[in-house]
């Protein structure tokens, strides 16, 4: 049997219909027969090839507060990074990305850190993992693969991770049997980040999308944070998660993004801590005229959001255990607030403030909730690490086509090169980092 009957079987059609949802699997399985006819085309017709996917992440609440030990809630969606793979025996990996157009290698025998060649791209990444496997004493393998990502890149729903989680799952799986926990592969997935690219992220975009489903993250303890699966299915509540991109990407703000948590981390040094995690609401503001006098007014007020932040992700569990879904909506719309007022990620200050695509997609998305959405029954807020990318909205089904032509038309292209905003209706998978195992 070959590598696309073997997509036809039942096994593989019941996968499909819970990662992708019942009315996408056709589209689904043609898009995976021609990334393992690009395999065969590339590589050869090979026997015994592995299918793995990652998805993307939404994060629901907890705006930055992972890099500081914090608690968050976080969501798998149905675009993922795919791969089609099989193991070499060179002890080189060899990847052709086709969303990217790229195709590079890395030989595992030379020092990874030449290597990389100094990039912030998926061979930095790749790099970066390889050394991370390493240190954490687990075997290492070459492969070839074959990627292909329906993630939205550069917009806040984690493209990097779903990287990042999809090459963790292909070595676990090729030369770890499979024993590896995810956490630990979303520390090496961080680790990648943080020493290869520079960006001084947390973890729980590789966590939510190697997890699955709807689940709460709590990063008191880094090395082995606590997981817990919220049985809660937003289409049983007949709402979307709607994601509107900005069409600005996050290349050039890795100093906007890490300024967030070594402020945070400023604040925490002021009580002699390394992290913000801990320390109390009263003592914060008890001490805040000198936290401002050293640390900086900002500072001070990002350190307050962290703590406000990590109350409301546990509220937001409350109320959707007790299926109280106008008091989740309620907490989005104050985590939104908290962002931008208070964190100050909406858009980036100073010269580049001119350029506020972020802050004028949310200024619609709350006149169209304003105009249409009665009681607090819609929500929106920033989503992710901010400054640009995506928003996040809450919306009821029967708005979203309304709310899809309101955008669309206010944000329609000035001229041809500008691109038109993207609307995506988003729907939690599931199943998180996985091999199809036929």
């Amino acid at each position: 049997m070959t590598g696309i009957e073997q997509l036809n079987t039942d096994k593989t059609e019941k996968l499909f219909a819970r990662i992708y949802g019942e009315d996408n699997i056709g589209e689904q399985k043609k898009r995976w027969a021609d990334l393992i006819q690009k395999f065969y085309k590339r590589w050869g017709n090979k026997k015994n090839i592995r299918l793995f996917s990652s998805p993307g992440r939404s994060e629901i609440c907890g705006n930055h507060t992972d890099h500081n030990n914090g608690k968050t809630l976080g969501a798998s969606i149905q675009l993922d990074c795919i791969a089609v793979v099989i193991p070499s025996s060179d002890n080189k990996i060899y990847i052709t990305d086709y969303s990217y157009n790229k195709d590079f290698q890395i030989d595992l025998n030379k020092d990874l850190r030449e290597e990389s060649g100094g990039t912030k791209d998926s061979r930095a990444l790749l790099c970066g993992i390889a050394q991370g496997f390493t240190n954490a004493g687990f075997n290492i393998g070459g492969f070839k693969g074959c990627f292909t990502s329906s993630v939205i890149p550069a917009a806040g729903v984690s493209s990097s991770a779903a990287f990042e989680m999809l090459v963790c799952g292909i070595i676990n799986n090729l030369y770890n049997g499979g024993s590896i926990q995810i956490e630990k592969m979303a520390a090496i997935g961080q680790y990648a980040e943080n020493n290869y690219w520079g960006k001084k992220s947390g973890m729980l975009d590789q966590m939510a999308c190697a997890a699955g489903g709807l689940a709460a993250f709590d990063f008191e303890n880094p090395a082995s944070p606590r997981i817990e699966k919220i049985p809660f299915d937003f289409a049983t509540q007949k709402y979307r998660i709607i994601l509107v991109n900005s069409g600005n990407g996050h290349a050039d703000l890795t100093e906007e993004y890490s300024s967030i948590p070594n402020e945070m981390k400023q604040v925490a040094g002021f009580f002699g801590k390394d992290a913000l995690r801990g320390i109390p609401l009263e003592t914060i503001v008890n001490n805040l005229s000198a936290i401002r006098a050293q640390c900086g007014d900002r500072a001070a007020l990002r350190s307050l959001h962290f703590i406000m932040e990590n109350e409301r992700v546990l509220a937001q569990i409350e109320a959707l255990k007790k299926n109280d879904f106008l008091r989740f909506l309620s907490l989005i719309t104050e985590s939104g607030n908290s962002s931008w007022k208070w964190l100050q990620n909406v858009y980036v200050p100073q010269a580049k403030a001119v350029h506020q695509s972020v802050s004028v997609n949310l200024a619609l998305t709350e006149i169209f909730i304003q105009n249409n959405c009665a009681g607090g029954t819609a929500a929106c807020r920033i989503h992710g690490g901010g400054f640009a990318g995506v928003i996040q909205t809450f919306l009821p089904e029967n708005f979203v086509d309304g709310y899809t032509a309101w955008m669309q038309n206010a944000l329609k292209p000035a001229a041809v090169e500008t691109p038109a905003v993207k609307v995506f209706a988003m729907s939690v998978r599931p199943e998180g980092l996985v091999e199809i195992d036929f």
